[in-house]
């Protein structure tokens, strides 16, 4: 049998080891990681959060975090714990999926789509979708699906309300054939309706095709 200051020494650990895995699995103020990142993510599909979905938990994300959890009836603390997690549908722990980023992204990609194009032929919503993922390739662009859709001025559906719009099922198609390696704009960065385009700047880039009312520039 173990001596009795021995035994002790043992449980203090497990307890303190049960009390550290606590908090590390609640995310606040100061976190950092590919589970923050998912956290923002999540929080601009519903609208809580409109900052860089850079991995950092600073204020931008606590008070989206309030948002979240004042709407849904939860705990308000800004902290991402257990509750708050599961209601995101964000495990705390373990690794984070690449079919879980997936799912979240493609879900962005097709309510911008269907905010911008869902009145375009099946082609023509595809191709929205992959002048979002050539900026997300580009060196010129945010390096995020997230980030490319919220950047600034980048899409009229995201500031005008049409983003918000539940995706129609054919945008939600053509956002995932977008993500599977369907470009048929062969690699343009930009588009526009000739119609009703009013930046003179757009008009100054090289249009390599036009599907449906839009054209498709590099």
């Amino acid at each position: 049998m173990l001596p009795m200051h021995k035994l002790f020494l043992i449980l203090l650990a497990l307890l303190l080891a049960i009390v550290f895995t606590a908090d590390a699995a609640t995310l606040t103020m100061g976190s950092r990681g590919e589970r923050v990142a998912l956290i923002q993510q999540r929080l601009k599909e519903w609208g809580d959060y409109s900052g860089p979905v850079d991995g950092v938990f600073g204020r931008a994300t606590y008070n989206a975090v309030v948002r979240f959890q004042r709407r849904n009836g939860l705990s308000v603390d800004g902290q991402v714990g257990k509750k708050t997690a599961a209601a995101m549908g964000v495990p705390l722990t373990g690794t984070i999926s690449a079919s879980l980023y997936r799912e979240s992204e493609l879900r962005l990609l097709a309510r911008l789509v269907s905010g911008e194009a869902r009145g375009e032929p099946y082609i023509g919503q595809v191709a929205v979708a992959a002048v979002v993922l050539n900026r997300v390739r580009s060196d010129e662009f945010p390096d995020t699906i997230a980030g490319v859709i919220f950047q600034p001025g980048a899409f009229d559906a995201v500031w005008d309300g049409q983003f918000d719009m539940e995706p129609t099922a054919s945008c939600i198609r053509a956002a995932r054939d977008a993500m599977n390696g369907w470009d048929p704009t062969g690699g343009c960065t930009f588009y526009y309706n000739p119609a009703t385009a009013t930046n003179e700047w757009i008009w100054t880039r090289a249009v390599q095709l036009t599907i449906g009312r839009h054209a498709f520039a590099i």
